[in-house]
C-alpha cells in the first residue's frame, strides 16, 4: 500500500521560507514521477511542481524561481522549498506520489501573512 506523508507547513511572513518534506512508501520510489498540488479555500487543487525519476523539473508560473522541487531516493523524500512566499501561496499543500495516482496525504497548511 503506497502512502504519503507532508511535513513542514507553518506560518510565514511576506518574503519567508518554508521546506517541505514528503515521505513516500510503499513503492520503489526512485523510478517514479512525484509532485506538489496545493488547494486554497474555496479553489480547486492545483500542479504546483513536478519532478521526474531522472529529475527533471517543472513548475506552475506563478511560483517559478521562488519554488524548487528535489528529491531523495535514498530517503523516500521528495522536498518542496519555498522562497519569497507570498500571501497568495496560501493553501493546503499536497504530495503525491506516484505523480497523477490517487495516493494522497492529509497535507499539510501553509499560511502566508498579509
Amino acid at each position: 500500500q503506497v502512502q504519503v506523508v507532508e511535513s513542514g507547513g507553518g506560518l510565514v511572513q511576506p518574503g519567508g521560507s518554508l521546506r517541505l518534506s514528503c515521505a513516500v512508501s510503499g513503492i520503489n520510489f526512485r523510478l517514479y514521477r512525484a509532485g506538489w498540488y496545493r488547494q486554497a479555500p474555496g479553489k480547486q487543487r492545483e500542479l504546483v511542481a513536478s519532478i521526474t525519476s531522472g529529475n527533471s523539473t517543472n513548475y506552475l508560473q506563478f511560483v517559478e524561481g521562488r519554488f524548487t522541487i528535489s528529491r531523495d531516493n535514498d530517503k523516500n523524500t521528495v522536498f518542496l522549498q519555498m522562497n519569497s512566499l507570498k500571501p497568495e501561496d496560501t493553501a493546503v499543500y499536497y504530495c503525491n506520489a506516484p505523480l497523477y495516482s490517487r495516493t494522497w496525504g492529509q497535507g499539510t497548511q501553509v499560511t502566508g501573512a498579509s
